[in-house]
């Protein structure tokens, strides 16, 4: 774990690439976990659990979670506001120790969505935007409808969309209602992308319900006994409904060739033995849509405005840069928690960088210790909206969020000119942990609401008169053990 996390802190640089092609692993997970607590571990759902090997597979770049049916008691969900929620904090104490940070979330009662980042991509994703939509009982309850995070990764505008739509076998045309609904209902506050179709690449996943029609239960069960689920995707509702609806045929999607995913005794890979009986089907999905090339340049180009930085020079926006594949498709039978099996999605997402700069260079200066006051230097690499209320976060390395941080700073008031002037702010030393550890420092816009730089790690060392007044031990790495536990 120390290696990965090294080997991501160090790879965020400031030196600029070439225009290639560069390929980033996405993960998408949907899962309607039926109000259960988490179970004791997500290696395997998130394909962690394999030995380290020279030719294992490269990690993920991005990691987006999407669950429905997320416990929504209110109690417990006013709580969760208040704190992360149990499946949050897995998630992040999981992802965290191998590199990555939650870098949005977004909760409408039992629909939580999670974006996480390999920390070297974190200062290059910006215009994080996050919205929702109620559906359930006329669009006054959260139990139904769609929440979606939206933003900018090396100048590329994607959006992640997590449904629950309304169940049962004969609502399929309510179900295509309610998705053309969210779409229209969800907006950005951006001109260059304020649809969610606007975007260049849309992920639409989750508990989307389609059920499989007319074929009897125990024609079902024999298909998926000698595991021939063809034969069953010419009735599948999504599958229908796509040979139809004109929305629809926007959204690409892989082949069924796993289990359907509903409905399963708990704790169990048997399908529902209960009175009821429900008929096994791929409820739980996970679709795309990469913008066809065909679309207006007013679609594609990006706004400066959302956009600060240029485009790579040379780079001309009609040639799209942009490319999406799948490699894996299947759901992960070996949950039990809920009665729905988790799916996953692995997708390799080419495209040419925009940009491979950050907006700021943040270093920490000198030696630090809770002795003595610490220096704090940075200089801004591009023009961009910068604010009295940006602020400096001290982070032990294997930080969890944003939110996760030891100590911030104010940055000097309203540098918004583009310069070579570097700017320097000061950290109480009373706000320094006395245990030390290794840091890092991340520069936070609060116009672009992300961030925008963060230095390479450094060592804050274990506070002299802390230990010369028997305040703690001499042996001094608090951190490094709450980082490695």
């Amino acid at each position: 774990m120390e290696e990965d996390l090294s080997r991501a802190l160090n790879s965020v640089s400031l030196e600029p690439k070439d225009s290639k092609m560069d390929t980033f692993g996405l993960y998408v997970v949907t899962w309607n976990v039926g109000t259960a607590e988490p179970p004791e571990d997500v290696n395997s759902l998130l394909q962690l659990s394999s030995p380290k090997k020279p030719d294992s597979p490269k990690k993920p770049d991005l990691y987006v979670i999407g669950l429905q049916e997320v416990k929504a008691a209110p109690l417990k969900f006013v709580t969760d506001l208040a704190f992360e929620d149990s499946w949050s904090q897995l998630f992040m104490s999981t992802l965290a120790p191998l590199g990555y940070i939650k870098v949005s979330s977004i909760r409408m009662q039992g629909l939580l969505l999670l974006f996480f980042s390999k920390l070297e991509h974190v200062p290059f994703i910006r215009d994080i935007q996050v919205t929702y939509t109620r559906t359930g009982l006329y669009g006054y309850w959260g139990n139904k409808g769609g929440v979606s995070i939206r933003l900018s990764l090396y100048g590329h505008m994607l959006c992640f969309l997590n449904c629950h739509l309304t169940a049962h076998m004969n609502y399929a045309s309510q179900r295509v209602d309610e998705f053309e609904y969210i779409l229209d209902a969800q907006t950005f506050d951006t001109k260059n992308a304020p649809h969610i179709l606007d975007h260049k690449v849309v992920f639409w996943f989750g508990d989307l319900n389609f059920r499989i029609e007319d074929h009897g239960m125990l024609f079902v069960r024999n298909c998926l006994t000698s595991q021939r689920f063809s034969l069953l995707w010419p009735k599948d509702q999504l599958t229908m409904m796509k040979q139809k609806e004109a929305i629809l045929q926007k959204f690409e999607e892989g082949p069924l060739d796993f289990q359907p995913t509903y409905k399963f005794d708990l704790h169990s890979d048997n399908y529902d033995t209960s009175g009821k009986k429900r008929k096994p089907a791929w409820c739980d999905r996970i679709l795309w849509r990469v913008m066809p090339k065909s679309s207006s340049p007013e679609d594609t180009q990006e706004d400066n405005e959302d956009e600060p930085e240029k485009q790579l020079e040379g780079e001309d926006d009609d040639e799209f840069p942009l490319k999406m594949t799948q490699e894996y498709y299947t759901s992960k039978m070996e949950y039990g928690v809920s009665d729905h099996k988790p799916v996953i999605g692995i997708f390799h997402l080419e495209l040419r960088k925009m940009y491979e700069t950050p907006l700021v260079q943040v270093c920490a200066e000198g030696e630090w210790s809770a002795d003595f006051d610490a220096l704090i230097t940075y200089r801004l690499l591009q023009s961009f909206p910068s604010s009295a209320w940006d602020w400096i976060g001290l982070y032990k390395v294997g930080f969890k969020s944003i939110s996760d941080y030891i100590t911030y700073t104010w940055v000097k008031d309203d540098q918004v000119s583009f310069n070579d002037e570097l700017f320097q702010v000061y950290v109480n030393k009373d706000e320094i942990p006395v245990c030390g550890g290794e840091c890092v420092l991340c520069y936070y816009s609060s116009n672009l609401h992300c961030i925008v730089g963060i230095s390479q790690p450094f060592r804050v060392q274990g506070s002299r008169v802390a230990v010369e007044e028997g305040l703690v031990s001499e042996n001094i790495n608090g951190l490094d053990e709450t980082v490695a536990s």
